[in-house]
């Protein structure tokens, strides 16, 4: 008993020793690199700056391009919060007919779903396709693109969680007059608000957070994302290592935040349908 204890109490302190390393150290590094002078920063040390010039650094970034991060920030916030919103509602509805409907086209649908899960995104027949419904280089087809590589993971969450609910729930609605979207948004869809705040927070860290999809499908300035506004930075990276740091820090504020607050949420979804189904 005493053994398993002090295992126990070992496993625990070098986790936590482990997760020091891996995620506070490296975001120390950053605040103190973005707090610091272009001579201090241009030694990549992790000391403590002589001199704070964190305010004029952020004043610098944000006003940087003619208030491009600015920019940046709502392109990503519309961008975030529409293609989210769509994942959303389209994986519950899907995941809620897979696993309560079965026909002969299940094994079709499921098959697409894992296909768009193990397929890699492949970017010039992408890009082609964008072109040929005049969507390339809008923020529309950034959300097109969004939706579909993410959907498949959104609806076997929701599917999974479906095979939770009771189907006397279904029937009783039926009973009472319910039509299939009434049944639906009246009666499943508030059931499934565990999984959804997961889907949302995972889904919007993704889409926020991304600079692939952006690069390649979203070029341009007007159009610039958060990730992208990195890019500032690069060509006078050696002597603005803390410019670089602070925007690098600004993007990366709002998903964390997001994580601190709702990772309760995010393993409740995750396991909500680990159970049964």
């Amino acid at each position: 008993m005493v053994t398993n204890r002090v295992w126990r109490w070992t496993g625990g302190i070098v986790a936590l020793v482990i997760a020091v390393f891996i995620f506070i150290v490296p975001f120390a590094f950053m605040v103190l690199t973005a707090g610091k002078t272009k001579q201090e920063a241009s030694a990549l040390e992790f000391s403590w700056p002589t001199q704070w010039a964190f305010l004029d650094n952020l004043v610098t970034v944000l006003s940087a391009r003619d208030y491009i991060l600015v920019r940046a920030f709502v392109n990503s916030t519309i961008l975030t919060v529409v293609a989210v919103t769509i994942m959303v509602i389209l994986g519950a509805m899907v995941g809620y007919v897979l696993q309560r409907r079965r026909s002969r086209w299940n094994p079709l649908v499921n098959f697409f779903v894992l296909a768009g899960l193990i397929i890699p995104p492949a970017v010039v027949p992408t890009i082609w396709v964008l072109q040929g419904v005049g969507l390339f280089k809008t923020l529309v087809g950034l959300i097109a693109v969004h939706v579909a590589f993410g959907l498949s993971f959104c609806i076997l969450l929701f599917r999974a969680f479906v095979a939770s609910i009771p189907r006397e729930l279904d029937e009783a609605a039926i009973i009472d007059g319910a039509g299939p979207v009434k049944l639906f948004f009246r009666v499943v869809f508030p059931l499934l608000r565990s999984v959804i705040v997961t889907v949302i927070v995972v889904q919007a860290v993704f889409v926020f957070s991304d600079f692939t999809y952006a690069l390649y499908f979203l070029p341009g300035d007007e159009n610039a994302t958060v990730q992208l506004t990195t890019y500032n930075y690069t060509a006078q990276a050696v002597s603005s290592w803390n410019l670089l740091f602070m925007n690098v820090l600004l993007i990366t504020i709002p998903p964390l935040i997001m994580y601190i607050f709702f990772q309760r949420q995010i393993v409740a979804g995750m396991t909500s349908g680990a159970v049964k189904g």
